[in-house]
């Protein structure tokens, strides 16, 4: 019977585990509902809550405005995405190479990217590149250090699912005759997959986090759109609480498209 993520990687509660979590359930709702009447107070004796900041909400301008910066934020999230799982299983097949001069290159690509603040290499692209002549668009400078930086964590990401793989998986591929990169892609990494879906779109949610950072090349993403309402309204509190939550709603998404992934297959 196939298992999910975190029934590989957690033990299952146990009676008194799932006992304390009940008593402390209640409790650590109403400790929330405590705290957000009390920032809805502050907020209101500051005056952010008052009409003024609100009622230009209520045209389709802002709107659109904002729903230009969400599809330039979920724009760039895809293909950060897409690089980084295209170029994850690169750095994978390159660690776990038997030839040393593609080994170690690989193992050092993914060292070097998982210790760089994505933020650094986003700098990189903004003002190193330039000056040698490389000129990126404001959508790559931001896409492609996200992809770069999240290629390193989904390249670690595939190597646990495979290591998770029963070895005897694939002591029975090659008894069969198969080469070794037809075990690795036919046999073991369809099964590794099954582990880390969860896991690798998961990372989309950083991925969406990260996109925060289009500020530095003024990519007109989510954030940036909303730096511009809160410039033209003075209206700081209502437009980060608005945008606030169209990121949980996408995360939200996200984090639903993962569950279903996780689900076991039979």
């Amino acid at each position: 019977m196939s298992r999910s993520l975190e029934e590989i990687l957690f033990a299952a509660p146990g009676p008194q585990a799932r006992a304390v979590t009940r008593a402390m359930s209640p409790i650590a709702a109403a400790a929330l509902l405590v705290l957000a009447v009390a920032v809805a107070v502050r907020f209101h004796s500051a005056g952010q809550l008052e009409a003024p900041y609100w009622e230009f909400f209520a045209w389709s301008t802002t709107w659109r405005f904002l729903a230009e910066g969400l599809l330039g934020t979920l724009a760039s999230s895809a293909m950060a995405a897409l690089i980084s799982l295209a170029l994850g299983l690169l750095l994978l097949a390159g660690r776990l190479s038997r030839l040393s001069l593609l080994r170690w290159p690989s193992i050092a690509a993914i060292e070097f990217l998982r210790g760089t603040p994505t933020l650094l290499l986003i700098y990189v692209c903004f003002l190193v590149l330039p000056s040698i002549g490389i000129r990126l668009s404001t959508y790559w400078m931001l896409t492609l250090p996200i992809g770069l930086s999240t290629a390193a964590v989904v390249a670690e990401v595939y190597r646990a699912g495979v290591l998770a793989v029963p070895r005897g998986q694939t002591d029975a591929a090659r008894s069969l005759g198969l080469s070794e990169a037809q075990v690795f892609f036919f046999v073991v990494f369809p099964q590794a997959l099954r582990y880390i879906v969860p896991a690798l779109v998961a990372q989309l949610v950083i991925v969406v986090k990260d996109t925060t950072f289009g500020y530095v090349v003024t990519y007109g993403e989510l954030m940036q759109n909303a730096k511009v309402l809160i410039a033209n309204y003075h209206s700081l509190v209502p437009v980060y609480l608005v945008v606030a939550a169209l990121y949980c709603l996408v995360n939200y998404a996200i984090s639903r498209a993962s569950h279903r992934l996780g689900r076991p297959m039979h």
